[in-house]
């Protein structure tokens, strides 16, 4: 069976990963990780995590991806021990430093991280023979050239599927480093080549508009048949710093879909799964390298197209069925209107909100901000982690 695997940038991140449908999830410790800006885990967290994880049968892997410097290496050891205390299923390296260093002094499973811009058949063997179980490919791939290495390769190989793209070799970028002395392979990326530019010559513009270094995100729903046919071991969705509402909807969206090419062996009608991603917050997608080199309309160029969407208004604490009331924590602005159930439990169901109520038992008309708890009367039940949207555009 194919592996879902998920980003989880905290501990309910975790959670809502592994309730709507990974199979395992990557995150961030508090050392060695890229994503230094996301909550990431302490011990206790991790601890916690893997508990949660492994009760549901799944894993856990945290990376320790960066690319050290000398002084980074202070303390190695030390952290890769208490991984193996919290029982992390595996980590992602990319450095022969991190990778030498989990075999020799740890049981640590040892994951190559797309850092390494694994690209052929011979890094991969290389790897293996190191004592690697998996390789993450390059983002830069095509779908005969995953296709030629799965085939001829003796240890997992994993593929992104989701997610951002990256101007540099997948992932291994310096535009940061340049621009904002925040190193990008050392956890401090600042998007920069999302940034908007002027193209100038002797002081003068050379463009009447500016543009960006941007590619449009990955988003592989008509691929995932084929990879799946071609034996991949690992499906990963990219996003670490996104929401609880994107990582929910964007893995239950490839949970389904990789069931349903599982159990019938076709796939009845993709244009559903792809309105389903499009409940997320997320930039345009494309299909990245899987069929050569991307063309322009791949790339964003002149224009930026994050949907800023707020149509996840509270998440469900818990609910009672003889009052139909379930507690509600919020997340957005809602009134008394047409709200919907996304859950991993049943299809999206709608129901009309006509009663609520604030933490005081007061009935009200609006829920006027984030994070309170309110109660909202749901005429079926629902579940913790379930979600609640509003129906906009």
């Amino acid at each position: 069976m194919i592996e879902l695997l998920a980003p989880a940038g905290n501990l309910e991140k975790l959670k809502t990963a592994i309730i709507y449908g990974a199979d395992a999830v990557f995150i961030g410790g508090k050392q060695f990780s890229l994503r230094a800006n996301a909550s990431n885990f302490d011990e206790k967290d991790l601890i916690e995590g893997c508990e949660f994880a492994h009760k549901y049968g799944k894993k856990v892997y945290v990376t320790t991806n960066i690319i050290p410097h000398q002084k980074d290496r202070e303390g190695l050891i030390e952290y890769l021990k208490m991984l193996e205390r919290a029982k992390v299923d595996a980590i992602i390296a990319a450095s022969p430093l991190i990778i030498n260093t989990a075999l020799k002094h740890t049981s640590l499973e040892v994951h190559v991280s797309t850092q390494q811009s694994a690209m052929n058949l011979n890094t991969v063997k290389y790897f293996q023979n190191k004592g690697a179980t998996r390789v993450v490919l390059a983002r830069d791939l095509t779908l005969t050239e995953i296709e030629d290495i799965v085939s001829k390769s003796e240890v997992e190989i994993e593929v992104f599927i989701h997610g951002g793209m990256c101007a540099g070799y997948s992932g291994r970028c310096s535009l940061s480093n340049h621009l904002t002395n925040r190193d990008a392979n050392r956890g401090g990326c600042a998007h920069t080549c999302r940034w908007f530019f002027d193209l100038t010559k002797d002081g003068n513009k050379e463009t009447e508009v500016p543009f960006s270094l941007g590619s449009k995100d990955l988003s592989a729903v008509r691929e995932i048949p084929k990879l799946i046919d071609m034996n991949v071991a690992s499906l990963k969705i990219e996003g670490r710093m996104k929401s609880q509402h994107y990582i929910a909807t964007v893995v239950n969206t490839y949970r389904k879909l990789i069931d349903e090419y599982t159990e019938k062996g076709f796939i009845e009608n993709y244009e559903k799964y792809e309105e389903m991603l499009k409940l997320a917050e997320n930039r345009e997608t494309s299909h990245g390298f899987f069929y050569g080199l991307p063309t322009a309309d791949q790339q964003l160029y002149e224009r930026r197209s994050e949907r800023v969407m707020q149509n996840f208004v509270g998440l469900v604490i818990d609910y009672d069925p003889l009052t139909k009331l379930a507690s509600v924590e919020t997340k957005n602005v809602f009134t008394l209107e047409t709200l919907e159930v996304f859950s991993p439990n049943f299809d999206a169901k709608q129901f009309e909100n006509t009663i609520m109520y604030n933490k005081d038992g007061e009935p009200i008309e609006r829920a006027y901000r984030a994070n309170e708890q309110i109660k909202v009367m749901i005429p079926f039940e629902v579940k913790p982690y379930d979600m609640i949207r509003a129906k906009r555009n």
